[in-house]
């Protein structure tokens, strides 16, 4: 380490993770009934495989529609994938490979514990160039969707924000501490910006993960209720220490949440044992 606390390299880092992080090309095409193929569109982008075997992480947006998937690692070696589970509210996605054998995997970190400030970093595909690596510093955390532009408004985001360079091409791939841990997927960039990164936390992947291998998809159950974020007036309206919280602005007759109890002007500050911080994290 630099007397700073900077890294004196993060080559040993970049060495040992490469080998689990894979290019990811993807294709739409339509069959005629002539029996003849059209591609109709191409998609580049990063994954990384989590389990060693086969399982690999990226992002929804690679891979949906696509009617045919091929991986690459480093090295060259291509291999066919079949999409095991997407979900299109979180932006995730789990490739199965087919016919890996046994493959070195990521291991997943805790998204939690990191830091801003806090050294980070990314592995990708950017623009076609295989396994870029850049690094840089946590920002920022629980960046929304209002914080990324361009975003589908249905989804339930969280980011990590980071300064490690990130262009077209590194969706889908690992952002990583200095233990080589998994702390993000590398998702989206702010627009007409420089340096400004978004991931999607590791923690809210695992939760997934089990239901997305098992089902393939993720079922969610509505509770019946609108909410908002508090703002400092109606905080101090409703006699709150502080702004923290899902503001719940209406409850629909009959719903779970009515029956349960809940009422317009509750703050929800919990929910499953977990702590609420605001609406978005009750969201998703």
């Amino acid at each position: 380490m630099m007397p700073n606390g900077a890294p004196m390299s993060f080559a040993a880092l970049a060495k040992a993770a490469d080998p689990g992080v894979v290019t990811i090309q993807s294709r739409v095409e339509k069959t005629f009934g002539s029996g003849r193929r059209r591609v109709l569109s191409e998609g580049l982008g990063t994954g990384f495989v989590y389990d060693p075997a086969g399982l690999v992480l990226t992002n929804n947006h690679v891979v949906e529609g696509a009617t045919a998937v091929v991986v690459q690692f480093a090295g060259g070696r291509a291999m066919k994938a079949e999409v095991k589970g997407r979900d299109r509210h979180t932006d995730v996605a789990v490739l199965q490979l087919v016919d890996a054998g046994e493959l070195q995997a990521l291991p997943l970190g805790d998204s939690d514990g990191i830091e801003v400030g806090d050294w980070v970093v990314a592995i990708g595909n950017p623009f076609g160039l295989s396994h870029t690596v850049s690094a840089g510093i946590l920002s920022g955390k629980g960046r929304t969707k209002d914080d990324v532009k361009g975003l589908d408004p249905s989804g339930y985001f969280n980011f990590l924000q980071t300064d490690a360079a990130i262009n077209q091409g590194n969706s889908g791939g690992p952002l990583l501490n200095l233990r080589g841990e998994v702390v993000g997927i590398n998702t989206a960039i702010r627009a007409n910006a420089n340096n400004i990164g978004f991931a999607i936390p590791i923690n809210m992947v695992k939760e997934l993960l089990p239901i997305l291998v098992k089902d393939g998809k993720i079922t969610r159950s509505a509770l019946g209720i609108s909410v908002r974020e508090l703002d400092t007036s109606e905080a101090e309206r409703l006699k709150r220490p502080d702004a923290r919280g899902a503001w719940v602005v209406d409850v629909a007759s009959g719903s779970g949440a009515d029956r349960a109890g809940l009422r317009p002007d509750d703050v929800i500050l919990g929910f499953d044992g977990k702590a609420v911080a605001d609406p978005n994290m009750l969201r998703w």
